[in-house]
């Protein structure tokens, strides 16, 4: 179906939050064309509440996560253009105008990434506000999809560039930063990104989310993704790698994670730069002496004199 659009929602366990998604696709100013709502093997409702709101539901008979739920949704799917959204955030009244807007241009890009509110879930505070750069997208989309975190929720994607690109990675070792994962790989792949400025969603931070429950689960899998990504990519992006692996050092040492430490110190020294840049101009000092030592050091400091930053979890 030319310029159409599929709403796509992977849902496990959702039926507390699927009616105010739902409600707010009913409320667009401009239909979606279908509603895709894949029940990945939920003991309660979920089904029951999407069909009440005129989705059309998949039914998993075996929990496979997210990232194959995804790609289910986008095989199905009839529509030209795909957008995934977490059953648990809200999308405003202007989405589908907005996405009409960009796919009815003759050279729209393969991905639009959206402006979005994060608020609390609990409070509905407006925590802040997110946008993408179309400058920075647009000089260099691999450098700025390692970089950035980029959520499938604020995105728009042609459907046969996103398939011809290999979707979503079911790996389990990258799970927890699969959307990560799967923004680099669309990147490597060659698709072109554009970005709108408006704000047409609203991302919700809920404390016991599965990335706030799992922080070193997401620092693994942050390794295992620039590993892979690493693979695929020349020595001229050695740096941005070398320069993400140590933010994800810094996320492994709070939970004094150190054998995953040593793996990505030894893909920093493979990569030709063992040492940091990124860190202050000590820490920097001491990882051209001992990339290892500097590192359990600096953990050991910030436990023996600011504990309070180190709330295992």
């Amino acid at each position: 179906m030319p310029n159409s659009v599929a709403l796509c929602i992977p849902a496990y366990n959702a039926a507390w939050c699927l009616p105010r998604l739902l409600k707010s696709a009913q409320n667009q100013q401009i239909l979606f064309d279908e509603i895709l709502v894949y029940n990945d093997c939920s003991w309660d409702n979920t089904e029951e509440v999407a069909k009440q709101y005129g989705a059309t539901v998949i039914n998993g008979f075996e929990n496979k996560g997210c990232s194959y739920a995804k790609n289910k949704l986008a095989a199905i799917a009839k529509s030209e253009w795909l957008h995934f959204h977490d059953s648990d955030d809200l999308l405003l009244p202007n989405f589908t105008a907005l996405a009409q807007k960009w796919i009815n241009q003759k050279d729209c890009p393969d991905v639009v990434l959206f402006s979005y509110e994060y608020r609390d879930h609990k409070t509905n505070v407006l925590l802040g506000i997110r946008k993408f750069s179309n400058e920075s997208l647009s000089s260099d989309p691999i450098k700025y999809s390692i970089e950035e975190q980029i959520n499938p929720f604020c995105g728009l994607y042609r459907k046969s560039s996103f398939l011809k690109a290999g979707g979503y990675d079911c790996d389990p070792l990258v799970l927890f930063n699969e959307d990560c994962a799967m923004h680099i790989s669309l990147a490597i792949n060659g698709l072109s990104f554009g970005t709108e400025r408006e704000v047409s969603i609203v991302n919700y931070y809920l404390e016991n989310s599965m990335s706030q429950s799992n922080k070193n689960n997401c620092s693994r899998a942050r390794f295992h993704v620039l590993f892979k990504a690493s693979r695929q990519l020349d020595e001229s992006f050695n740096s941005i790698l070398v320069s993400e692996l140590y933010r994800c050092i810094a996320g492994l040492s709070i939970h004094q994670d150190w054998k995953y430490i040593k793996e990505a110190l030894n893909l920093c020294m493979e990569l030709g730069q063992p040492h940091s840049t990124s860190g202050n101009s000590l820490f920097n000092f001491f990882t051209k002496i001992n990339p290892f030592l500097a590192v359990w050091l600096r953990e050991k400091i910030i436990r023996l004199f600011k504990s309070e930053l180190r709330v295992d979890k």
